[in-house]
């Protein structure tokens, strides 16, 4: 009996050493938890029910040169409802009037919001969707309805928003007008203007937003105001003429059409300042449609042909080895050099011809022996006359993915006996569009080489931060005497009857150029593979250039036709009329504060305009068309436009309630 006793009390003495060991376990642990660990517990339990939000601040918007929009950050609103914070009161209230405003703004019935608040309050939802893809003048109309003004906890009201990248053109310039994207690890893709400026202006501040985590793994917003406030980004004013960009889109797209080319681009820049007027890069679908692809004009690097014969003209012109009466023996159309042997387009050669008269034909042979002959002894006297004229070098353009430009240098990989009678007439090197154009500027403008210039000012709503005048990267590329004699020479191409350009001849407009035809996929020696690039390079007017502008086609059909005075030079030419006949050229300079606060006029007349709060449809006639485009979508309006230029009529009057509307058409001329 008393064993049977002593094993009892044993065992109950083990139990209760266990149960005080266990004890002062958990007490050990609590003390760990509350004294020592406590912060960081409780910061992993907030982390889990409370996270701090990016917001994204607004984008500055992109303007052409005269005002009008070519990007713009557009807030798109979610307006959610949290129906536990609502007293019954106030949801008793207020819930018909609600309802019956979200109905008349979105057109629906109004019991259709009733059922949607009443299932949500009966369930406890705090996180309903009532409407998404709110723009902000709705937005700020329904933060004003019966219960929602009273805030997020009285009156339930819960708002997120994002911010939606716009372009009025649409597919128009695309690619040259461009974007900015960020994926999920953090990495930007820039493209274009958009991409090129977001950085540095357009892209703003982030804020920050506290949010609490609900049912279902949703995120509330905690409170009014944000923890960081997010600051909008700058607008850039560009330099893209909207109308001579619309006529250079059109003009290569209808030519690439006719040829069923593979892609093409075009660039017209204005010849004192270096502004770029207007950019189209077009590119061929396995549908055989066009689309701005890729900017060919800025980032394609190829061998350009027998444009690059001014390059090879001014730098023999300038070492005076020859001058244009120099006579030239074109040898019947094949001049050999080495085992290889250089051909001209005319079979049997143009005979005896002066240097004026090699350049207008484009006699490959002629140029050929005109640079290997003067400079087989010495070839690193040409390219070193290439290269002070900055043929070598980037124009370090602010697009992302400018082209290398390739001038080899005698004992270069690639260099041979051959090299320099290829690279007289445009092979063996390689240039991508603007970066031949801005030679051809720089005779237009006298021997100044200036930088292609893409961004006009920068602004902060209606203050200039700063703002951008020309670039000049080389004052003089070559003397005046040789910029007079190419500048003749140019003019013969297209007004001499012998001329390559002569067809593009008008008695009643004068142009100056030089065109160009560059085999590709020669190396192949496979007929089948073998291909063209169209070109056409010049200024207009010829005696008192204005603008300069460069066409290159790339693989027109070659049944149709691919020299580049039928492929490229007649876009050049019925670009040049257009813009010619739209923008009359006058001799007027403007001065920097005249331009300056023509143009303030311009962005603060769009500026007013978009800060209103409109119940009724705006009077937009004689507005930029794509300035109204923007201000009518803001309203949730569906806009078709019809020409182009300023409104002239709209096909909804004055006054009409918005609600009333959903498509207005706007005539413009």
């Amino acid at each position: 009996m008393a064993i049977t006793e002593k094993n009892i009390m044993n065992r109950l003495y083990l139990v209760a050493g266990c149960l005080l060991v266990f004890a002062i376990a958990v007490v050990a642990r609590l003390v760990d938890i509350q004294m020592v660990k406590g912060d960081d517990y409780k910061e992993l339990a907030l982390s889990k029910t409370e996270k701090m939000f990016t917001i994204e601040p607004n984008r500055g918007n992109l303007y052409s040169d005269d005002g009008s929009l070519l990007a713009a950050s557009v807030p798109k609103y979610e307006i959610r409802f949290d129906a536990k914070t609502v007293s019954e009161e106030n949801f008793q209230e207020n819930v018909g009037a609600l309802s019956d405003s979200l109905g008349v703004l979105f057109n629906r019935p109004s019991s259709y919001y009733r059922q949607l608040f009443r299932k949500a309050r009966a369930n406890g939802n705090r996180y309903k969707l009532v409407a998404r893809n709110v723009d902000y003048l709705d937005y700020v109309r329904i933060k004003q309805f019966p219960l929602f003004n009273k805030g997020p906890y009285k009156g339930g009201f819960i708002e997120t928003h994002r911010v939606v990248r716009e372009y009025p053109l649409g597919k128009m310039a695309a690619r040259s007008i461009g974007y900015e994207r960020v994926d999920e690890n953090g990495y930007y893709t820039r493209v274009g203007l958009d991409g090129a400026f977001g950085e540095q202006y357009l892209r703003g501040k982030e804020g920050k937003r506290l949010k609490q985590k609900i049912a279902k793994g949703q995120w509330k917003p905690v409170g009014l105001d944000n923890i960081v406030e997010p600051r909008d980004g700058l607008d850039v004013i560009s330099t893209i003429d909207i109308n001579i960009q619309d006529i250079a889109h059109h003009e290569l797209l209808a030519q690439l059409e006719k040829y069923q080319a593979d892609h093409g681009c075009v660039v017209v820049m204005e010849t004192n300042t270096g502004e770029v007027k207007a950019i189209s890069n077009l590119g061929r679908t396995s549908e055989g449609k066009y689309y701005e692809k890729l900017n060919y004009a800025i980032g394609e690097s190829h061998e350009p042909g027998s444009t690059f014969k001014l390059m090879s003209l001014v730098a023999a012109l300038e070492d005076k080895v020859i001058d244009t009466s120099t006579v030239i023996d074109t040898e019947k159309g094949r001049y050999r050099i080495y085992d290889r042997v250089v051909k001209d387009s005319k079979w049997g050669g143009y005979g005896k011809i002066p240097v004026s008269e090699a350049f207008a034909v484009s006699s490959n042979t002629a140029f050929a022996k005109i640079i290997h002959e003067n400079y087989k002894e010495t070839p690193g006297k040409f390219v070193n006359r290439l290269m002070n004229m900055g043929l070598h070098k980037k124009l370090e353009l602010p697009i992302i993915g400018e082209g290398k430009p390739v001038i080899r240098y005698p004992g270069d990989p690639g260099w041979s006996g051959i090299s320099l009678g290829w690279m007289s007439h445009g092979y063996e090197v390689s240039l991508t569009p603007i970066q031949t154009l801005a030679f051809y500027n720089a005779i237009a403008n006298d021997g100044e080489l200036v930088k292609p210039r893409l961004i006009k000012a920068v602004k902060d709503g209606s203050k200039v931060i700063e703002y951008f005048d020309k670039d000049v990267l080389i004052p003089s590329i070559c003397s005046n005497e040789t910029v007079s004699k190419v500048k003749q020479l140019m003019k013969d191409v297209v007004e001499k009857d012998y001329g390559t350009g002569h067809r593009l001849y008008s008695k009643s407009f004068s142009m100056a150029g030089k065109t160009g035809t560059t085999q590709k996929n020669y190396v192949a020696k496979d007929p089948d593979r073998l291909a063209y690039i169209s070109s056409f390079a010049g200024y207009f007017p010829a005696d008192n250039p204005k603008y300069s502008c460069i066409v290159v086609i790339h693989e027109p059909d070659k049944s149709v036709g691919y020299y580049g005075a039928d492929v490229s030079g007649p876009v050049f030419k019925s670009m040049a009329q257009k813009i010619y006949a739209t923008s009359p050229i006058i001799d007027e300079v403007k001065g920097k504060a005249f331009v300056e606060d023509e143009l303030d006029a311009e962005y603060q007349s769009y500026y007013a305009q978009v800060q209103k709060k409109y119940s009724q449809v705006p009077n937009v006639k004689g507005m930029c068309g794509m300035d109204a485009v923007a201000i009518l979508e803001n309203l949730g309006m569906q806009v078709e436009v019809i020409g182009n230029g300023k409104v002239k009529k709209q096909s909804v009057n004055q006054g009409t309630a918005i609600n009333q509307v959903t498509k207005i058409v706007l005539e413009l001329s």
